[in-house]
């Protein structure tokens, strides 16, 4: 079973869809403008690190099933560096 097929189920388990879902990724920022490729800029709230260095996104999106979750994670994992909370 692959981890995206257990993190579908544990979603599954966990949220009644559609609903509205929190997305929170850091990202270096050199790759922040790689993030709008998963969401547009109007959707996301960012906040840069203390240093400079990262850059946090937060996103309340409507997702219609645990299987549009796992598209978001799946395209946003394509950037590299990318940490999800």
């Amino acid at each position: 079973m692959s981890s995206y097929q257990n993190f579908k189920e544990k979603l599954e388990s966990q949220h009644k869809f559609p609903t509205e879902y929190l997305f929170k990724f850091i990202v270096p920022r050199h790759r922040e403008d790689e993030m709008y490729s998963v969401f547009s800029r109007d959707v996301f709230q960012k906040k840069l690190s203390k240093a400079g260095n990262y850059v946090s996104f937060t996103a309340r999106v409507m997702m219609k099933s645990s299987d549009e979750v796992v598209a978001v994670y799946e395209k946003a994992y394509k950037i590299k560096g990318i940490i999800s909370l």
